[in-house]
């Protein structure tokens, strides 16, 4: 294995995206090899996003990002996202839905020609990431095979109960939200909502990617992924869902994102 942080121009950002990446390697010794049934195949990738105020170092320090790489024989592509919940916005050079699924996974098929075909290629996310990894897997079907979702942001479907008379919250203010997610009445319809591109793509006819999510049961997030839960079942979506105790924290994700990996290589 091998790490590289990488700048690149971006189009959808309209400046320079940027990324961790730790390589799979194809020179692996013998005995670091030996029983493991995920190198009797190429390596594959899954890209992670990181929560709110995070960046692309997060999963890079907080995880075990690099043994996700050397036990799963996987590419592990960690980039910066910006606070905008990786949604596509009118305005110039705020285009993060297509800068993780269009430039991104360009630049990794150009460069390093890995995530070349959909079945090789996942997403995955925690909080913000975690919303950001559903919407843009759905956004992009024909280009992930699978989506790993852990504690979820599913914000979406509380923003038309917010006011401007709000005021300013731990977290974020209502002026952040409109400027996130446009018009906050409108937004729960809008494809900004994992369900409504969840119906689009299988109206269409195309196959939405398999999917794996997990919460804590003390998570302040519990609800809301209940709520998306519930719609994937009622969908007969291909999905699995489970939580167990814990909070909004790495003791959390990490283990469970051992599980959500395993799930997406493992699950026909």
């Amino acid at each position: 294995m091998s790490t590289h942080f990488v700048k690149f121009r971006s189009n959808a950002l309209g400046r320079n995206g940027e990324f961790y990446i730790h390589l799979a390697d194809k020179n692996l010794p013998d005995f670091l090899k030996l029983n493991n049934p995920y190198y009797k195949r190429k390596a594959k990738t899954i890209i992670l996003l990181h929560g709110y105020s995070g960046d692309c170092t997060d999963w890079l320090y907080n995880s075990a990002a690099a043994d996700f790489s050397l036990k799963y024989n996987l590419n592990v592509v960690m980039p910066s996202g910006g606070l905008d919940f990786y949604l596509d916005k009118k305005a110039t050079g705020h285009h993060y839905c297509e800068f993780i699924g269009e430039d991104l996974v360009n630049y990794l098929r150009d460069t390093f020609h890995i995530a070349m075909k959909k079945e090789d290629t996942f997403i995955g996310g925690l909080s913000m990431g975690g919303f950001g990894a559903l919407h843009t897997g759905l956004m992009y079907p024909e280009t992930f095979g699978g989506i790993m979702a852990l504690s979820s942001a599913l914000i979406i479907y509380h923003l038309k109960d917010m006011k401007p008379d709000m005021g300013d919250q731990t977290m974020a203010n209502y002026e952040y939200y409109v400027n996130a997610f446009g018009d906050l009445q409108k937004a729960e319809k809008s494809d900004h909502n994992p369900e409504v591109l969840y119906k689009r793509n299988k109206k269409k006819g195309v196959p939405n990617p398999k999917i794996y999510m997990a919460c804590g049961t003390e998570d302040f997030l519990l609800e809301p992924n209940h709520k998306l839960r519930d719609f994937f079942r009622k969908q007969k979506a291909d999905f699995f869902y489970e939580e167990g105790p814990g909070i909004h924290n790495w003791d959390f994700w990490t283990p469970h994102a051992y599980k959500g990996i395993e799930y997406l290589l493992n699950h026909k």
